[in-house]
């Protein structure tokens, strides 16, 4: 359930699966340390530490800070199949998952930045 607080834009990206335009996102070049969170239900999703560049124009993660704060789901929206990533809590649409990323992991979490907020560490 989308929050009233919510930007019409973190609306049409969380709750109707928009993508934010590339290289415009908030956090696509964000460096501080703390953690990402869900812009809708505050859930943490990926620590600073996995965030790298992947010259994609989106925020890049290696891994999430917990799987089970992930839902993965096929999406063929765009003819070729993709994983779509959302908010395990609340269904919000985060962004894809894909295999190209660095070692160790070997994933890419494209994210787009509407759909988070970000809590500095102390």
């Amino acid at each position: 359930m989308p929050k009233k607080s919510l930007t019409p834009l973190q609306r049409k990206v969380l709750f109707e699966k928009h993508t934010e335009k590339p290289f415009t996102g908030k956090y696509t070049d964000h460096k501080e340390k703390g953690t990402y969170i869900c812009a809708n239900c505050k859930t943490p999703l990926f620590n600073s530490e996995s965030k790298y560049e992947s010259g994609t124009g989106w925020p890049s993660f290696t891994k999430p800070v917990k799987e089970e704060h992930i839902q993965k789901k096929p999406d063929i929206t765009l003819l070729i199949p993709r994983t779509e990533i959302l908010c395990k809590k609340c269904g919000g649409h985060l962004g894809h998952v894909f295999s190209d990323g660095p070692k160790p992991s070997g994933k890419r979490y494209c994210v787009n930045s509407a759909a988070l907020e970000f809590k500095k560490n102390n």
